[in-house]
């Protein structure tokens, strides 16, 4: 047994079913390995498809989803994905091949310093030097990357080290165990409740990765307090619950912030700064805040906890929650604000303009969408429309890379989630720029059999970019391009592809293109001139909610 061989022992025995990646010159050992394994090496066309790939899949399993590269160019094509997954909370192992170890203290063909590199993205990362020490640095890797907060961790594997002769056996894995909130913490949260006029609760994705979404609606529930969620905190409370006040995170006032501008207490719930700044929504630093998670709270001026009830969450709301008591105080503003938020999302219903607005084409989408349905976000100004207007039932079924917000993650991150819950629609939503990015993954998904469907939001540039532009300069410059023909690019790679030419074809083509039994690709002209309408309206909300 050679440490490549040893290396993959000790990857099957972390449960690893699939490892997204690229063949090289210096992983031959470890390819070889893994074709008498378990594991399905899925090869992928670009690297940083194969991190969106193990990026997704960790969010939706809580297991390290696992990418492998070649050395030098292989492993920076792996970065953007390997930093994506640590920034927004994913579980991912990334392997990459090396050079010889006799070969570092020269300049050396294609030679970086992986280890080096990828420090400032990982939660840890190291080289294995000797073939003994293999089972230790697997294990640790996957103790660190599925452990709270869950993030990327790194191994570099010299050539020369993977074909040597390896003894030893991979090391026992042991679940974590789960930590509880200390009883001063709990009883002080709830005399912070009982006080409270206006409370608000802040949920993050903390909420999702610790399947507390039943805890926290009842909760909510029985102590009538209204919930907003960030982007990656959907579905933490069904969205047609009566104290849903959907997602917070836009970079401007929203009728949400009214909710904020109204609260005395803020309690944040698997909430992790990086989900949406505090600055925004307590820039004054004047409301109480309770933080409840599995870690204690970062450091920031606008977040600084009256208390801090670290432990599981489930177990810590249901502890609070003996103790607290609103019955006698009603919250009528959150009622009056969440219809005003109803309101503003149903007047685009039946809205029959072309090219589609994007909150008429977002709000189809849903309506065709079933509850443990999935949609992937990539990035750009239809993740706007998606955070705010795409709505769920269920956690983990609208996906948005937000901590990182990197383009191309739609495409790639649709085929692991195919893999994962294949009886499951999963949809892919990206812009035209984003789609260019990663399409070539509709390959690896046609290869594997992943059949999902890619929505277009076609507008011929970058469109977030000339939102920010025309908000801040009144123009634009430097963001058109052009387009191949989509239905045609499709076709050409054995997909099927259809074009939507008027508002009364999307539900009836999407119905159509889930039901096939190969990727589908739906071009899909939108009407990004509600952008700029949107920034004016937003501008006149008026915080009149008593």
């Amino acid at each position: 047994m050679n440490t490549a061989e040893l290396l993959v022992k000790c990857l099957e025995n972390e449960g690893v079913e699939y490892i997204f990646g690229l063949p090289g010159e210096e992983n031959l050992d470890v390819l070889q390995a893994l074709r008498h394994s378990s594991i399905k090496f899925i090869t992928t066309r670009h690297e940083q498809g194969a991190a969106f790939m193990a990026d997704v899949y960790g969010r939706l399993t809580g297991k390290a989803g696992v990418c492998l590269s070649t050395l030098g160019p292989g492993a920076t094509n792996l970065m953007t994905g390997v930093a994506d997954a640590n920034l927004d909370g994913a579980p991912l192992v990334a392997i990459t091949g090396q050079v010889g170890t006799d070969r570092m203290h020269i300049e050396s063909h294609q030679y970086l310093d992986l280890v080096a590199m990828f420090a400032p993205v990982t939660k840890w990362n190291a080289q294995i030097v000797r073939p003994s020490i293999t089972p230790e640095i697997v294990r640790r890797g996957f103790k660190l990357a599925q452990a709270e907060k869950p993030g990327a961790v790194h191994i570099d594997l010299p050539e020369n080290i993977a074909a040597m002769e390896a003894m030893g056996n991979p090391l026992r894995t042991t679940d974590h165990e789960k930590t509880y909130a200390s009883y001063q913490a709990v009883q002080a949260a709830a005399e912070l409740i009982n006080q409270a006029q206006n409370p608000i609760i802040l949920i993050g994705n903390g909420v999702i990765r610790g399947h507390a979404s039943a805890a926290l609606t009842h909760f909510a529930t029985e102590l009538n307090i209204p919930v907003a969620n960030t982007f990656m905190g959907k579905g933490g409370i069904p969205y047609d619950h009566p104290l849903a006040l959907w997602s917070v995170g836009l970079q401007q006032r929203d009728y949400i912030s009214c909710g904020f501008d109204h609260a005395d207490l803020v309690i944040a719930v698997g909430y992790d700064l990086i989900e949406y700044s505090p600055k925004r929504w307590n820039p004054d630093s004047n409301i109480k805040i309770i933080h409840i998670a599995t870690t204690h709270a970062e450091i920031d001026s606008s977040y600084i906890p009256e208390t801090e009830v670290v432990g599981d969450i489930s177990d810590s709301l249901y502890e609070i929650l003996k103790r607290a008591d609103r019955h006698d105080k009603p919250t009528p503003y959150a009622l009056h604000l969440r219809q005003d938020i109803v309101a503003d999302y149903m007047q685009y219903a039946q809205d029959d303009g072309f090219p589609i607005k994007p909150q008429k084409l977002i709000y189809d989408l849903r309506q065709v969408m079933g509850p443990e349905d999935i949609v992937i976000s990539d990035v750009g100004a239809h993740k706007m429309w998606m955070a705010r207007h795409y709505h769920c039932q269920r956690p983990n079924t609208c996906l948005i890379s937000n901590g990182f917000a990197a383009m191309g993650i739609a495409v790639p991150g649709a085929l692991a989630a195919k893999l994962v819950y294949p009886d499951r629609h999963i949809v892919a939503v990206t812009g035209d720029g984003g789609f260019m990015m990663n399409f070539q993954e509709l390959e690896t998904a046609l290869r594997e059999g992943t059949n999902f469907t890619t929505i277009i939001f076609n507008d011929g540039g970058y469109g977030l970019i000339e939102w920010k532009q025309h908000r801040y300069f009144g123009e634009s410059a430097f963001i058109k391009f052009g387009n191949p023909d989509f239905v045609k690019l499709a076709e050409s790679m054995g997909l099927k592809g259809y074009r939507v030419e008027s508002a009364l074809d999307f539900i009836p083509i999407l119905k159509t293109a889930l039901e096939q039994d190969v990727p589908t690709i739906i071009d899909v002209p939108v009407d990004y001139s509600e952008n700029l309408r949107f920034n004016q309206r937003i501008g006149e909300i008026t915080c009149s909610y008593e």
